[in-house]
């Protein structure tokens, strides 16, 4: 119809003239980071890939093996047909891996996050979300109908006094967060935050889609504090990063993942998971726990581009560079990609205004010499910072 059209048309020259417009580009993945676009080669400092394990043999055999053996697709919801035997073997791996008595996998991690916090959380209650949390974390409050309250990022003070203000107008009260913030590589204060919800009976809920294989010795932001696991009782990640695949989870106590099988609507009404993911998924999780040095090896990659540009030490396998305006960004990263590096330009709405950056992602087969020639560059022509 000519109005969706002049409609869509006239939605992208803005998106154009604030340089946000997005645009899906042809790119093959390849092994150690390597990536062709543009029949060009390049290494790829932008991947969730923590691990390489979307190409790690055993990983690729187990999910030929499930193919072969269960088919393409689930055939339905998993409460029709589509609960493969594989879903229960995962479910029990992840919630001891994350030390917790169950496990729920959804789709993905959007579908993970918008079927679980409606399924909890409904008019009359109330939700306390740090302003930073991912977007699928913000959909899922909204569709809730519970008042929403944003508390500044990681800000504990901030988050007491809205607390003591605005709990007790709420029946029930979710604390949520990212465990590792996708955009920023920081930490939840995961010591004080779960101080605060268990003071004001408030479930504490991390999104820890970032930090399963790279942090907490693999087992995530819960583990990253000390010997003790946090006290989280509602731990959400996803299969498809460090882990290689594709998926959502939960971990929590029984009776939790025991109502969600009836009220998460993303669960009930969706497809399953295709058995080769799960299979993948089961084989990404058995290198993680036998090879603990590939686990430490992308924070310790992050921490050497950190270190060679004169950037405070990262806690986790991302880096952000801050730009700021967004035409700057996308020049930087086209620089960064003319010289064989593939790093994508953040802009708004998916960060804040005014902070357009380069997101840097570190895997563990990146060759450290790489590593200091894409940190010269940065320092040298993009942040222009003298060599510490």
């Amino acid at each position: 119809m000519p109005s969706l059209n002049e409609f869509a048309s006239r939605k992208l020259a803005e998106l154009e003239t604030r340089g946000q417009r997005r645009e899906l580009v042809d790119t093959g993945r390849g092994m150690a980071g390597r990536a062709t676009r543009d029949g060009r080669d390049v290494i790829s400092f932008c991947c969730n890939d923590y691990l390489n394990l979307s190409q790690h043999p055993q990983v690729k055999a187990a999910a030929a093996e499930a193919l072969q053996t269960y088919g393409a697709g689930t055939g339905a919801s998993r409460l029709v047909t589509g609960n493969n035997p594989l879903f229960a073997e995962l479910e029990a791996r992840l919630a001891r891996i994350k030390g917790a008595e169950a496990a729920l996998i959804f789709g993905s991690g959007y579908l993970a996050n918008t079927g679980i916090i409606p399924s909890l959380l409904g008019e009359g209650d109330i939700i306390f979300a740090d302003e930073l949390s991912h977007a699928c974390i913000i959909s899922g409050a909204r569709m809730s109908r519970a008042r929403v309250v944003i508390f500044r990022h990681n800000d504990m003070a901030h988050l007491r006094s809205l607390l003591a203000a605005h709990r007790a107008d709420g029946a029930n009260a979710l604390v949520v967060t990212d465990g590792v913030f996708s955009m920023d590589g920081d930490l939840a204060p995961l010591p004080e935050m779960t101080a605060l919800a268990e003071a004001h009976d408030a479930w504490l809920m991390t999104d820890d889609a970032h930090g399963l294989g790279v942090i907490g010795g693999g087992r995530g932001s819960s583990f990253a504090f000390g010997p003790q696991k946090m006290n989280v009782p509602l731990q959400m990640g996803t299969l498809s990063k460090a882990v290689g695949g594709y998926g959502g989870y939960l971990c929590a106590d029984q009776p939790v993942i025991d109502l969600l099988k009836s009220r998460a609507r993303t669960l009930v009404y969706s497809t399953g998971l295709p058995p080769a993911s799960v299979a993948a998924a089961l084989a990404a999780l058995d290198v993680i726990e036998a090879e603990p040095e590939r686990v430490v090896r992308p924070v310790a990659n992050a921490t050497q581009f950190c270190r060679e540009v004169g950037l405070p030490t990262p806690e986790s396998p991302i880096v952000p560079v801050i730009i700021g305006e967004e035409t700057r960004a996308l020049n930087a990263s086209r620089l960064l990609l003319d010289e064989g590096y593939l790093v994508t330009a953040i802009r708004p709405p998916t960060v804040p205004p005014g902070t357009a950056r380069l997101r840097l992602t570190f895997m563990a087969e990146h060759d450290p010499a790489d590593i200091t020639r894409l940190a010269s560059l940065v320092r040298d022509r993009i942040i222009k910072r003298p060599a510490a």
